[in-house]
């Protein structure tokens, strides 16, 4: 804080310094001239000189007229130079930018440096330290950085136009907003309610042995009711989703479904483990006792469940072995289902799931997990159908704990607090209450959030530099020694077909489209519950509308607030909301240096998920299929191998990390980084070097790198144990497709970028890729 006060005193003395040379260069005009009455005289005065040097000129031989000639060309040569340097050094050294957001951003930059550390040693340190020892990490986070405080200013902004009751002109989605945000903030009817609106439903469903005894024949019925009605995936996950091998049509696929823990090896490794396993069924068993159960039968019965999740867990095949989608794809007839996996009546199931669509057993299905429906029909058969029930129930019930009373929420963050060192308690009832308005009701509240924050010329802005972001990427295609020229002139056609989606979809600035969209979503202010249970019920009609249709650009995986951006390789797309279009990722009066190294790299993060090891596979319509020629599909998997042991080798609290698992997210990051970098030197070698940032000492390269750290930034009990001794977890880091965020900025390691920028030797460099 001393440095940054010190370096904006020092900005202050500059800036005064300034005006008062302008007052300098005034008051010595009036020295000159002290009294204006005397201006009368002055033709008088040039008259008696001009005369005099006529009879000079009139005196001087041939010689001196040729040399006076001379000298006096020279002299319009040497002020001709001189103007031309001048304005030659005025373009490569712009000076400085005082501007208010220039002094700003310096601000924010200089107080999350860490000068004491050496960037070519520990980079991620000396971008970010002064930073993290600021910012504590916040009550009832796991993580906290950039990403999360903006995500927490969207909310509050969602938050005063979800209860700004008195908005006019609303459309009608836009009023069903502040409705569902009412009735979850109704705390008094949730907990009038209690547990009664969902014992209701299991009682609906055919109920399950916590209270008396169960014995019922019903398995079909009861996965039919879980799987339409509540969108719960016990055994397996059904959907609608384009089709990999023909991009312009929607189609019904099969994959295997997730475990009530975040990775299988939390089932595999109990020993390690024992700890979690330990909360999972203490919060089991405590939500079998909220809903009637005896601590003893709910006791027994949580164990049968998670003995079966266990089950699950040993034929649920590991996602770094799902990586190659075109060995996981098999594309069959509805009929062939009941083939591969006869425990379920997979036609009933089917119809039931998308009605009111007709289906009959030549419809097609994608099906991604062929082995695990084999063993996970045998496995069904061969377990105790009271165990089956309880399974589907209670996969129902783990959806339906944070919509309950504040007895469930307790149980649920007793179990989180294990899992991630999190304190749900200490986060205020009304952002939950947005963050589930936005998840069910994203678009119209996005509607909101880009009337009452988003600006046209950013959107115009932003579509500028994702132009070149690819034009920088395409450049580099050119020096990728490995690429046989016909795969290159593929790819290049790929990267220009990609389809650039920011801000917002279109229709949501239309009120009709938008209401269109939401009109079957029956909204109330006053019942939470029975909200939710009418977004399952619509959301799983708004999916059996698509079969068989073509995908719609229009319909975005991401709401309008979210900050975050992705890349859709059916669609060739890519999206970058509103949301993210904010600093610090993004400000137009910020120096080319700042956005390329905040927003920039994101585009060019998602640009290269286009090309890592999942979406090389598809082709520039967006078709799953082999379109790289086969040395250069060899040479990539090499290239990646390297990537895969290097990030293998890192590890958090002595826990190594996946780097098989991750490698999608490497790759993006190490391209969009380089990408970004390419497209800003580009971008000074057609407009100049831009003005640097006060106080900082650093040129805009630095400034770019130091950027991207800070944008990346982060303080959590994921990947920074040693700086929160009690809180740190492995859920969420070892198992997350994300590195943590200092290995993410291993790549700012590689030596032509950090060496040549930061006056590094590749050897401290190379050090710097296997220390952070």
């Amino acid at each position: 804080m001393e440095s940054l006060r010190e370096s904006i005193l020092h900005l202050t003395f500059q800036m005064s310094t300034y005006k008062r040379a302008t007052l300098d260069e005034e008051e010595l005009d009036s020295y000159f001239n002290p009294n204006p009455l005397f201006s009368d005289n002055f033709d008088y005065q040039v008259g008696l000189q001009r005369g005099l040097g006529l009879r000079c000129w009139a005196e001087k031989t041939h010689v001196e007229r040729k040399l006076v000639v001379v000298v006096c060309a020279l002299s319009v040569a040497l002020f001709i130079c001189i103007m031309t340097l001048g304005l030659h050094y005025k373009e490569s050294h712009p000076g400085m930018c005082l501007s208010e957001p220039c002094v700003s951003v310096a601000s924010t930059v200089l107080g999350a440096l860490d000068r004491s550390v050496d960037p070519c040693q520990d980079f991620y340190n000396f971008a970010c330290g002064g930073w993290m020892r600021k910012n504590p990490l916040p009550e009832g986070k796991s993580r906290w950085g950039p990403f999360s405080n903006l995500w927490e200013h969207n909310m509050a902004i969602m938050k005063n136009l979800l209860e700004n009751t008195s908005m006019k002109s609303l459309s009608k989605a836009e009023q069903k907003t502040q409705w569902y945000y009412q009735a979850c903030m109704n705390e008094s009817k949730i907990e009038e309610l209690g547990a009664k609106p969902l014992q209701d439903l299991i009682n609906q469903t055919g109920g399950w042995g916590l209270k008396d005894p169960w014995d019922k024949d019903n398995f079909q019925e009861v996965l039919r009711i879980v799987s339409a009605s509540f969108r719960a995936s016990p055994f397996f996950t059904v959907f609608v989703s384009t089709d990999s091998k023909s991009s312009n049509s929607n189609i019904i696929q099969v994959d295997q479904s997730g475990l009530g823990l975040p990775s299988r090896e939390y089932y595999l490794n109990k020993t390690a483990n024992e700890k979690y396993l330990k909360a999972y069924l203490s919060f089991l068993v405590e939500l079998g006792i909220l809903l009637g159960g005896s601590e003893e039968t709910s006791q027994k019965m949580m164990q049968e469940i998670i003995d079966f999740e266990t089950a699950l867990a040993h034929i649920t095949v590991p996602q770094e072995e799902r990586r190659d989608e075109m060995k996981i794809y098999h594309k069959i007839q509805a009929k062939e289902l009941a083939t591969l996996a006869p425990a379920v009546d997979w036609m009933p199931f089917l119809s039931a799931v998308f009605t009111p669509v007709a289906l009959n057993d030549s419809e097609p299905v994608v099906v991604y997990a062929k082995e695990y429906l084999q063993k996970v029909s045998e496995l069904i058969s061969n377990t105790n159908k009271s165990v089956l029930n309880n399974y589907m129930i209670m996969k129902v019930v783990r959806k339906m704990v944070s919509i309950l009373d504040q007895r469930f929420q307790d149980a649920e963050q007793r179990f989180l607090e294990v899992m991630y060192g999190t304190k749900k308690s200490c986060t205020p009832r009304w952002k939950l209450c947005v963050s589930d308005t936005d998840s069910a009701l994203g678009f119209a509240l996005g509607a909101l959030f880009v009337k009452a924050t988003f600006s046209e010329d950013s959107k115009a802005f932003v579509e500028d530099m994702v132009s070149e972001i690819k034009w920088a990427f395409e450049g580099s295609l050119k020096t990728v020694g490995w690429m046989d020229p016909k795969t290159k002139k593929a790819a290049k056609e790929k990267a220009d077909a990609i389809y650039n989606m920011v801000g917002y979809p279109k229709f949501i600035m239309k009120p009709k489209e938008l209401d269109m969209v939401f009109n079957d979503f029956d909204v109330v202010s006053d019942l939470y519950f029975q909200n939710v249970m009418n977004y399952y019920n619509f959301s799983a009609r708004v999916t059996a509308n698509q079969l068989r249709k073509a995908p719609n650009r229009d319909q975005w995986s991401m709401t309008p607030p979210t900050v975050n951006a992705y890349y859709n390789p059916t669609k060739n797309e890519m999206v970058l909301p509103a949301g993210i279009l904010q600093a610090p990722f993004y400000n137009h009066a910020w120096p080319k240096a700042m956005n390329f190294g905040g927003i920039g790299v994101v585009m060019g993060h998602e640009l290269t998920h286009a090309f890592d090891d999942q979406g090389r596979e598809y082709d520039k319509d967006g078709n799953l299929r082999q379109w790289w020629q086969n040395s250069s599909v060899e040479a990539f998997k090499q290239q990646t191998q390297c990537m895969v042991e290097q990030y293998s080798n890192y590890s958090i609290n002595k826990e190594p990390l996946n780097g098989k698992h991750t490698l999608g997210e490497n790759i993006a990051d190490n391209g969009g980084l380089r990408a970004a970098y390419k497209a800003y030197i580009n971008w000074i070698e057609k407009n100049g070097e831009e003005a640097t940032l006060p106080a900082l000492g650093m040129t805009n390269r630095q400034l770019f790198f130091v950027g991207f750290a800070q944008v990346c930034a982060n303080i959590c009990s994921l990947c920074f144990p040693q700086l929160l001794p009690g809180r740190w977890s492995k859920t969420g880091c070892l198992f997350t497709t994300h590195c943590c965020v200092n290995q993410r900025t291993a790549n700012l390691g590689h030596p032509l970028e950090l060496s040549e920028n930061f006056c590094c030797s590749p050897s401290l460099s190379y050090d710097l890729l296997r220390k952070i």
